[in-house]
């Protein structure tokens, strides 16, 4: 039998060296990467690869099995399994099936509303988002037993040692024990357990499968950048002649793009040509009460439960499938667990089933038998994910000669773009004959425990801040709204007047929060830190950057009057006659005060206009809208923010006011070029100066702060106004400028926003998309760290420790103060073609602070 790692191996170079059955377990892919060209394939772990259940679930419970011996049936009780999402989320269940009564907690990338974060990591390496620790009672976290991780591959071990590190400032313990299919690190890294042991004063084992190593030889990242490319050309011009990348083409053909999604090999009688069959939905009879998977929490009594009614749900699936010879069950991202018991199940009852599940993650697919992705199935995320719409695969299931396929999803991803042409269902029906739909009720805590995390120890960073604790039933709780304070105005905090905007947040001003760029940069990205639990040290911009300032105000203030014009008439017209006009700090502050100048100097109309705090991955302060919705009509605030970059904040907030009643979950933009909003000034990317500065052109005030120590569940989230700067504030003069040309752009306002009323303003996520394929084409895999558009490179320059910069070609003066910059910090810029805003920021994908020189400049990794 071919091993599935053999046309990358011969073609590169590659080699696995170790245990006898390594290549039992793993194959070998491709995936467009500068750092790493190579991907490991788990045979046994039911992601990439069909399996049969047995096999997925025993290579697991045998690990569990070795933990407690490892442990002793004592310690084994006391123990909690952690597994990583999205890969591990089945393994460590399975895991903590063999220990047999331990808890089960997986990560997760699906915010919860009503469950508070009880702590949280970012995995720098991972093209997806931030991991969550989201227990129904926090407690779990802070048991003295043994902890167990569990991850599918242990390379470096960066991932599980910074869950360990923060983990154990807030809940120290004894022991630790690190669990996986396969352990693949390298020489330099099989010391560090035993140093960081010694280091935190803890016992940490390791529990693997099978060990070994990956040889490399010179040249491989070249080499495999060439074969990616050399493939995708090909299943472009495939796809382009109408012969398809894979469909018939035979051995070697590949597909990358999304256009493949339907270009993979055929099974016999070729895929569907007419209408798909619609998919026939299973009520699974699934237990009321008992969770989906281990995202909450998943004690020995919810087994127990599971093991009662799985008999019942299999025969309910069995009579479905009818006389099917050949089944897949197929699970959903993070929802692995309960598909795989089904499918185990299935098994035990004389099905021939085998079992893996879709994923986020890009992969080249090659039809070889010497490939481990054989085909790929591409169709659009249809659980409305916290970090947007992307595509999501299916590996290995076209082609796999299946005549029946269960897919298994939660109710969260029941929606109308599972069902959609072109969705899975659909995707799965031009390949697999008989489609059944199995659904699993979601499980959210009925009464979630509000996380109080302590702070942890001084010579520690926390991992991740927490959000002002909110509960299904905060909203309906107005004796707690009315314990908030006013809010805070100028001359007090801020350099507006107080009747400009009045800051719905909390002083910080004699709090000491900032920090080096560099020690930021690291600790965020090391999983030590989120960004919004410090500040970034103000930038003090040289003469010559302040020229540069003055100049681009003086040019643009026209068209930033008449962006503001724009989006305020069509405010008024949509949500008038007197929308409270509510700006996300702080960058929708000075956009916020110019709306309410605007509507004042056309209409004679005073809006109300607050400020409040929004933070990517931990949403909006709550307790601002409990304040809002106790002072004003929720129907009638409209969110303000200076720009859209990949449009993360629209999604965040979109999610975030899913528990509130009355608030419409939309925001207006001045300028909005990725295309992700339906009310803005212009969809332009050009130089807004209001980006160019921090504090002083945004009333002195500092980034809003959100962190566990200082934000509490009643608080506003923090910032600070720095009163010691106002020698440089140009807040007030900004405003003024841009104010004084109102007059002479509004008749070209009045055109503007008649034309717009009465045009289709559908956000079309353009700039997402650009942002995906950038990350992927640089290696990136992390579109956080993808920042389009002038406001946000301006961002990275200013905050971040940038790697590069893209520029549109032929871009002239809006980006003069982006080159300067870029100059001064030592980071290349570099001129491309067809990108859909005037430049990029990209930030250092994998920083540490060797990754600046010692005059603080970047170092281009090689």
């Amino acid at each position: 039998m071919v091993w599935s790692g053999t046309w990358v191996a011969e073609r590169l170079g590659v080699e696995l060296k170790g245990d006898d059955q390594l290549p039992d377990l793993l194959g070998l892919a491709l995936r467009r990467n500068p750092k790493r060209a190579h991907l490991l394939v788990s045979n046994v772990l039911g992601k990439h690869v069909p399996q049969r259940p047995g096999v997925v679930h025993g290579h697991g419970h045998a690990l569990g099995r070795r933990v407690r011996e490892l442990l002793g049936p004592e310690e084994a009780a006391r123990s909690l399994v952690l597994g990583y999402a999205e890969t591990a989320t089945g393994l460590g269940h399975s895991v903590a099936d063999g220990l047999g009564s331990a808890p089960y907690l997986h990560s997760t990338r699906r915010p919860v509303a009503g469950v508070a974060a009880a702590g949280g990591f970012e995995e720098s390496h991972s093209h997806a988002t931030s991991h969550l620790l989201l227990p129904e009672d926090p407690r779990l976290l802070a048991t003295p037993g043994p902890l167990v991780l569990v991850d599918d591959e242990f390379s470096t071990g960066n991932t599980v040692l910074n869950t360990i590190r923060d983990l154990h400032a807030r809940h120290p313990r004894e022991r630790y024990v690190i669990v996986a299919l396969v352990d693949m690190r390298s020489a330099a890294d099989l010391g560090r357990l035993e140093s960081f042991g010694h280091e935190i004063g803890a016992r940490i084992d390791l529990v693997a499968g099978a060990t070994g190593t990956v040889r490399l030889p010179d040249g491989v990242l070249e080499k495999g950048q060439a074969l990616v490319t050399a493939h995708e050309t090909a299943a472009v011009a495939g796809a382009g002649s109408g012969s398809g990348s894979g469909a018939g083409a035979g051995a070697g053909a590949a597909s990358w793009s999304g256009a493949a999604s339907a270009s993979v090999p055929q099974q016999p009688g070729g895929p569907r040509t007419g209408p798909a069959p619609t998919p026939v939905r299973v009520d699974l009879g699934w237990p009321e009460g008992l969770p989906d998977g281990g995202r909450h929490g998943f004690t020995p009594a919810h087994a127990a439960a599971l093991d009662a009614a799985l008999p019942g749900m299999a025969a309910r699936l069995s009579a479905a499938l009818g006389d099917a010879r050949r089944v897949l069950v197929l699970g959903f991202e993070e929802l692995m667990y309960a598909p795989l018991r089904l499918a185990l199940a299935l098994e035990r009852a004389g099905t021939d089933v085998r079992y893996s599940t879709t994923t986020r993650s890009p992969v080249l697919a090659v039809d070889d038998p010497g490939y481990a992705i054989r085909t790929r199935l591409v169709f659009p995320a249809h659980d409305e994910p916290a970090d947007g719409p992307g595509e999501r695969y299916a590996y290995n299931v076209a082609g796999g000669g299946f005549d029946a396929v269960v897919a298994v999803v939660d109710s969260v991803a029941d929606t109308p773009a599972l069902h959609a042409p072109g969705g899975l269902l659909d995707r799965l029906a031009a390949h697999i004959p008989h489609v059944v739909l199995a659904v699993v009720p979601s499980y959210v805590p009925r009464n979630p425990t509000p996380a109080t995390l302590p702070a942890p120890a001084p010579a520690q960073t926390p991992a991740t801040a927490q959000a002002p604790a909110t509960t299904p039933e905060a909203p309906e709780a107005p004796e707690r709204s009315s314990m908030l304070p006013e809010p805070l105005r100028g001359p007090a905090f801020s350099s507006y007047a107080p009747e400009e905007v009045g800051w719905l947040l909390q002083d910080l001003s004699d709090v000491e929060l900032e920090a080096p760029t560099e020690e930021r940069e690291e600790a965020i990205q090391s999983g030590g830190a989120h960004y919004a639990e410090s500040l970034p040290v103000e930038y003090q911009p040289s003469e010559h950057y302040q020229r540069l300032y003055a100049s681009a105000l003086d040019a643009s203030a026209a068209r930033i009057a008449r962006a503001v014009g724009t989006v305020t008439e069509t405010v008024l017209a949509e949500r008038g006659p007197r929308p409270v006009l509510v700006s996300l700090a702080r960058a929708g502050t000075p956009v916020g005060v110019l709306m309410r100048r605007w509507a004042r100097h056309r209409h004679g109309v005073d809006l109300p206009h607050y400020a409040v705090s929004i933070v990517r991955g931990r949403g909006i302060d709550a307790n601002a809208l409990r304040w809002l919705a106790e002072h004003h009509d929720p129907a009638d605030v409209v969110f303000v923010d200076g720009w859209t970059g990949k449009g993360a904040i629209t999604r965040e907030l979109a999610q975030a006011l899913g528990e509130f009643d009355g608030f419409v979950p939309e925001i207006a933009v001045l300028a909005d070029p990725g295309s992700c909003v339906r009310t803005y000034g212009t969809r332009e990317d050009f130089l807004i100066p209001s980006a160019c500065l921090n504090s002083t052109v945004s009333g002195l005030i500092s980034r809003t702060v959100l962190r566990a120590d200082l934000v509490g569940p009643h608080d506003f989230h923090g910032a600070k106004f720095y009163r010691e700067l106002a020698g440089a504030d140009v807040s007030n003069a900004f405003l003024d400028t841009v104010t004084a040309r109102f007059d002479e752009v509004a008749d070209a306002v009045d055109s503007e926003v008649k034309e717009l009323l009465s045009a289709d303003r559908t956000p079309t996520w353009e700039g997402w998309a650009a942002v995906e394929r950038i990350s992927e084409e640089y290696g990136i895999h992390d579109v956080n760290l993808v920042k389009p558009g002038v406001g946000e490179t301006t961002r990275v320059l200013l905050r971040r420790v940038p790697w590069k910069i893209l520029a549109q070609r032929g871009a002239g003066a809006d980006l003069a103060h982006v080159r300067l910059l870029a100059e001064q910090r030592g980071v290349p810029v570099e001129e491309v073609d067809d990108l859909p805003y005037s430049c990029v920021g990209l930030i250092h994908p994998r920083f540490t602070r060797g990754a600046t020189g010692a005059n603080g400049k970047a170092v281009v990794s090689q």
